[in-house]
């Protein structure tokens, strides 16, 4: 019977995972809220329902960007300086399409 032992993954390897799942689910909530729910959304009834879900996604969306940028920093990831400028950009976009969407919300 053989034992297979998993590869050890790198702290290096982890930063750049939850880069990109922070990025995946930033481009998520745009494709949401720019695709899917002003074309889809009325089709179904459900035209109030972007605002809300973009709300939730965003607050995600935030979380991985900041644990994106924890982690690199974490692992002293050689790419952590233009990954911590990469992340901090999409969470002012995520930002102010957050901000945007509360006013759409309690406007």
């Amino acid at each position: 019977m053989t034992v297979s032992i998993a590869p050890e993954v790198t702290a290096d390897a982890q930063a750049e995972r939850v880069f990109s799942k922070s990025i995946v689910i930033s481009a998520i909530r745009c494709v949401l809220a720019y695709v899917i729910f002003p074309f889809a959304a009325p089709l179904v009834g459900f035209a109030d329902v972007g605002p809300w879900v973009g709300v939730a996604i965003s607050i995600v969306a935030i979380y991985f960007n900041a644990y994106s940028i924890k982690r690199f920093w974490a692992a002293n990831h050689r790419w952590k300086y233009v990954m911590t400028t990469l992340n901090v950009g999409v969470i002012v976009l995520v930002t102010i399409l957050f901000v945007i969407d509360v006013q759409t919300i309690f406007g």
